[in-house]
């Protein structure tokens, strides 16, 4: 987690050597020459990369400004469970460092053919977990080129709001937005957004809490292929607990509406939709309602583990995940019953561009 050049031995290490690292160099990442070939962040055309090194998923997007927000010209996924076994052991194993390193050289070289001016790389709840994420960080800045910045929690909440900022509904008072993760969930209570300020909307952010639970963690406390319903109650237990606190400083609420942001509510979208193929453009977005989810928890409920598997907006990875995330949701749900839910496909990785273009005025803020 310096700034200090890689030193030589290895291919990789040595490619490192010759090139700038992506990294933490302000606080929200590096800066080249922004005025690369004539192109200022100001003029529009320079080119952004946001990376979210999460507890189960590695998710890279490059963008470039338009008047009112960006537009998405390359993007990465993959599920690398970097948090598998961080609660028992707290520590990163070697296969995780493994399947991250090699899904970090895949993004280092995304952003380098695509040019990219100003990068922000975060790391969430598995690097603030173990106590080898300096050891884990100084191996990716060795192998992969790339300078992980760990971001707290409300940092975290900060970025899922402003990222998903364009989907509150603008009738309604207020929205709770929720970020089911791999390590930790958020809960972050929102106002309204105010009018007449150009680029995507800023979140009026009320509060916020971190809850100590995610997917991954809960499905290794309880199990994730055979989900009894004795287990998935005393999962949503499990959960109740952490959003109890939270919940009981916001019972004023009228007029609201729930805002889900995760792998969770996604599939549940694309299950409820009766996709043959996940398609992100039917699910950002839509509208779901309490019945409606609930029809889908009780089908995934009944499912086996091949079953699960075999869905197209599920598949393996996230099959032994998926009724965890549910649990979760459903806690959630029973602290703030809400008619309705909003579905986001986006997020952190949303939120740094939004702040790294808006901190370059891209939008012609002063």
């Amino acid at each position: 987690m310096n700034d200090e050049a890689p030193p030589p031995g290895g291919l990789d290490a040595q490619l490192a050597a010759q090139r700038p690292h992506w990294g933490r160099r302000t606080p929200y990442g590096i800066r080249r020459d922004a005025r690369d070939n004539g192109r200022s962040p100001g003029a529009g055309r320079a080119t952004y990369a946001a990376l979210d090194l999460g507890t189960n998923n590695c998710r890279l997007l490059v963008a470039r400004p338009t008047a009112d927000g960006f537009r998405v010209i390359d993007a990465f996924s993959r599920i690398i469970r970097l948090g598998e076994g961080v609660a028992a052991s707290g520590r990163i194993s070697e296969a995780a460092i493994a399947r991250a390193v090699d899904a970090l050289r895949i993004c280092r070289n995304k952003m380098e053919a695509r040019g990219v001016a100003r990068a922000r790389l975060i790391a969430t709840e598995a690097c603030r977990a173990a106590e080898n994420s300096e050891e884990f960080c100084n191996r990716v800045a060795d192998e992969a080129g790339l300078e992980l910045e760990i971001i707290n929690s409300a940092t975290e909440a900060r970025l899922a709001a402003t990222g998903c900022a364009e989907l509150f509904d603008p009738s309604a008072s207020g929205v709770i937005l929720f970020d089911i993760g791999g390590g930790s969930s958020e809960l972050v209570r929102l106002n309204r957004p105010g009018p007449g300020r150009r680029g995507p909307p800023a979140p009026d952010i009320v509060s916020w809490a971190s809850l100590p639970v995610g997917v991954v963690t809960l499905a290794e406390r309880y199990g994730g292929k055979v989900v009894s319903r004795e287990i998935y109650d005393a999962m949503v237990e499990d959960v109740a607990g952490f959003v109890e606190d939270f919940a009981a400083r916001h019972r004023d609420l009228n007029g609201f509406h729930m805002l889900g942001t995760s792998g969770t509510v996604t599939t549940i979208a694309g299950v409820f939709l009766r996709l043959r193929r996940y398609d992100r453009r039917r699910v950002d977005g839509c509208w779901l309602s309490d019945d409606e989810i609930s029809r889908v928890v009780a089908e995934l409920m009944a499912m086996s583990f091949d079953e699960r598997a075999a869905n197209p907006c599920i598949g393996a990875e996230r099959a032994d995940l998926v009724l965890a995330g549910c649990a979760i949701l459903d806690a959630i749900r029973r602290a703030f019953p809400c008619p309705r839910l909003r579905v986001a496909d986006r997020g952190l990785r949303e939120g740094m561009l939004v702040e790294m273009m808006r901190e370059d005025s891209v939008w012609g803020e002063a």
